[in-house]
């Protein structure tokens, strides 16, 4: 949507990725206990959302060719991802009807989507194509927090999803363009945040206390191995990042705030379900360089947005990047 100008076209493609950001930093900071900064985040997360849903509407009911061409990207799936994020903080506060609507709406888009970016996924492609693995992931996520309340049933799709995720982890690692660690220009943090949100996923399907003996050990394995996984990606982007310097605003920076913010909650949400204290510890500390990298991003944009600085990308920073993992089929 360009129609409000070419600074303000960055903003509903930013929307996505900031619901993510912004809905995770949220459930990390209800978990740390800093309730009332927890609850403007969300505000502020529902307020991206909201936005989100309007662009995502008009475009459907404005310009179908135009919103077809947008379907079949990765970046398509934020708006699952997105709505599951929302869902699981609303599940925390207790409004357990407003997290079953927004689960019902995210199951409800994820095959569509799904099915029409895999379709048209590149065999080099960037670090949004993990998108795939975080949408399943947050619908198993919200499903498991919510089996408690809705039967086994609920806590068996949500293993089914857990396991189709991974599945469709390893389809994106063997299409992801590895130069984008020393290149990529904010989205190549999704491949860390991928495994992030799959360990969340084990990590509350294991506490969810269904699975007992051998499923229950396998769960407590699987959780510890995609956590560490995690993280080693996690070093990874982070030596990518110190070493090939990226300086400047790029509306793709959001995409990185949700990994760093996903891996630290994937920690607290371990350190409690296995007990492990000394990942309690980690999950804070990385929480608060989540907390850094969402003030600096949100900076960037509101000097971009202004008119004061220029996105790095230019304004058609989301465009391009769609261009470019269009030309690399």
């Amino acid at each position: 949507m360009t129609h409000l100008g070419p600074r303000w076209a960055a903003l509903p493609p930013a929307a996505g990725a900031g619901v993510l950001a912004t809905g995770i930093l949220s459930v990390g900071l209800h978990l740390t206990g800093f309730e009332t900064v927890s609850v403007v985040a969300l505000c502020l997360a529902v307020a991206l959302w909201l936005l989100l849903a309007f662009d995502f509407s008009t475009l459907l009911l404005g310009d179908r060719r135009a919103w077809a061409t947008t379907a079949d990207t990765p970046a398509a799936l934020t708006a699952v991802a997105a709505s599951t994020v929302l869902g699981a903080r609303f599940a925390l506060l207790g409004l357990t009807p407003v997290a079953v609507s927004l689960l019902v709406l995210a199951a409800a888009a994820w095959p569509v989507l799904l099915a029409a970016v895999l379709r048209h996924l590149p065999r080099r492609a960037p670090g949004a194509a993990f998108l795939i693995c975080v949408a399943t992931e947050g619908l198993a996520v919200l499903s498991a927090l919510l089996a408690p309340k809705a039967g086994d049933w609920l806590a068996d799709a949500a293993l089914a999803l857990f396991l189709l995720g991974l599945l469709l982890y390893a389809e994106a690692l063997t299409r992801f363009d590895v130069r984008e660690v020393v290149r990529g220009a904010g989205d190549h943090w999704i491949a860390a945040g991928a495994l992030a949100i799959s360990a969340l996923a084990a990590s509350k399907l294991l506490a969810s206390g269904v699975w007992s003996g051998g499923a229950e050990t396998a769960l407590r394995t699987t959780t510890f191995a995609l956590l560490a996984l995690a993280l080693a990606w996690y070093a990874l982007l982070l030596h990518g990042e110190l070493a090939h310097r990226r300086p400047g605003y790029d509306v793709l920076r959001w995409a990185t705030v949700f990994p760093l913010g996903m891996t630290a909650v994937a920690s607290l949400s371990t350190a409690t379900a296995t007990g492990t204290t000394w990942l309690d510890t980690l999950g804070r500390a990385l929480l608060w360089i989540a907390v850094a990298a969402w003030l600096t991003t949100a900076y960037g944009l509101t000097r971009s947005l202004t008119g004061r600085s220029r996105d790095s990308s230019g304004a058609a920073s989301p465009t391009r990047h769609s261009s470019r993992t269009r030309r690399s089929r």
